[in-house]
C-alpha cells in the first residue's frame, strides 16, 4: 500500500491499490469488536487528512475526534476547524498533541461517555457491565501510534484476548472503565485529488521513497504563500522576487559540483523545517 508518483508533464501522485481491499478488509474485522472509535487527523491539514467515506467505514460506532499535533497548527484556524467539524459530523471534536498530556482526562472521559450507552444495552441483556473497547484510526503518520502510548502512559499492563474477540488482539486497560486495543488502524484510500494527495505528502503521511521530493517541496511553497504570503521569503532571508527551490538553496550556499543548487538536499530541509515546525504554527486547510 502505497503512492506513487507519475512523472510528465506534471507530476502526479496515485494511490497503488495492491493492499488496499487486505488493508480495509483488516480494519473493519478491528472496528467490528471496539465499542467506540478515536479517529486523528493532522491539524495542519484537518480536511486532507480526513476519510470521506468513514461513516461507511465505522457503520454507527460513536467516534472521538481528534485534532492531533495543534502544537504545530494555527491555533485560531484549529479551532474554527473544531466548530466546523462538530457541526458537520456531530462528534465531539478535541485538539491534542502527542507530546502534552495535560488533555488527557477529556480524552478518556470522553471515551467513556461515549461508550456508555453500549454498556447499559449489555446490562440490559442481563450481562455484567465491561470496560468500553476503543481503537484509534487515521491516516499514516497523523500519530496515531503517539495517541495510543499517551493513553497507556507505558505503565499500563495488557489484558491479553477478550471472550468471543480474535487471540492476536491485544488489549490494554486504561481504567477501570476503557480498554484500548493497542494496535492503531491505518484508513487507506484511494486519493484522485491531487492538491490533497501533495498536502498528505507535506505532513509525511507518504512514504518518501514513494514521490519526488523537489515536486512535493516546490508544491508546498506554492501552497504556504497562499495562506502565509511572505512567510517563506521572510524565513529563508530571500532578496529576490523569485520564491523557489533553488532560490532557497543558493541563498543557504548548498552547492554541488558545477556550482549548481543542491535542489534534493534543499527540497528535504524544507519539508523537514515545516514538519518539525521551525517554519511557525502553521494550518494548510482553509477552514473560512
Amino acid at each position: 500500500m502505497a503512492f506513487i508518483l507519475e512523472r510528465g508533464s506534471m507530476e502526479h501522485i496515485h494511490w497503488y491499490p495492491g493492499h488496499i481491499a487486505k488493508a480495509e478488509k483488516k480494519l473493519k474485522e478491528q472496528i467490528n469488536i471496539v465499542d467506540v472509535i478515536i479517529e486523528v487527523l493532522d491539524a495542519r491539514i484537518p480536511f486532507s487528512s480526513s476519510y470521506p467515506n468513514i461513516k461507511k467505514l465505522i457503520n454507527e460506532k460513536p467516534r472521538l475526534i481528534l485534532l492531533n499535533k495543534s502544537d504545530l497548527a494555527s491555533p485560531e484556524q484549529t479551532l474554527k476547524w473544531q466548530k466546523i467539524i462538530k457541526e458537520k459530523t456531530d462528534c465531539p471534536v478535541l485538539a491534542t498533541s502527542s507530546n502534552d498530556n495535560k488533555d488527557l482526562s477529556k480524552i478518556l472521559n470522553k471515551i467513556a461517555e461515549l461508550g456508555q450507552p453500549k454498556i447499559i444495552s449489555l446490562i440490559k441483556k442481563g450481562m455484567l457491565p465491561r470496560a468500553v473497547r476503543v481503537m484509534v484510526i487515521g491516516m499514516p503518520n497523523v500519530g496515531k501510534s503517539s495517541i495510543i502510548n499517551k493513553l497507556i502512559k507505558k505503565t499500563k499492563a495488557k489484558t491479553g484476548a477478550k471472550a468471543g474477540v480474535t487471540r492476536e488482539q491485544q488489549w490494554v486497560r486504561i481504567n477501570p472503565k476503557v480498554d484500548l486495543l493497542d494496535t492503531p488502524g491505518i484508513i487507506p484510500f484511494k486519493q484522485d485529488d491531487q492538491k490533497i494527495a501533495y498536502k498528505l505528502a507535506f505532513v509525511d503521511s507518504i512514504g518518501e521513497h514513494a514521490y519526488d521530493t523537489e515536486a512535493v517541496a516546490e508544491n508546498f511553497i506554492n501552497t504556504v504563500n497562499e495562506f502565509y504570503p511572505e512567510l517563506i521569503k521572510n524565513y529563508y532571508g530571500l532578496d529576490t522576487e523569485e520564491v523557489s527551490i533553488n532560490e532557497i538553496a543558493l541563498k543557504r550556499n548548498w552547492i554541488i559540483q558545477g556550482g549548481r543548487a543542491d535542489l534534493k538536499r534543499c527540497a528535504q530541509n524544507i519539508l523537514n523545517d515545516f514538519r518539525q515546525g521551525r517554519l511557525g504554527k502553521l494550518t494548510l486547510d482553509n477552514a473560512e
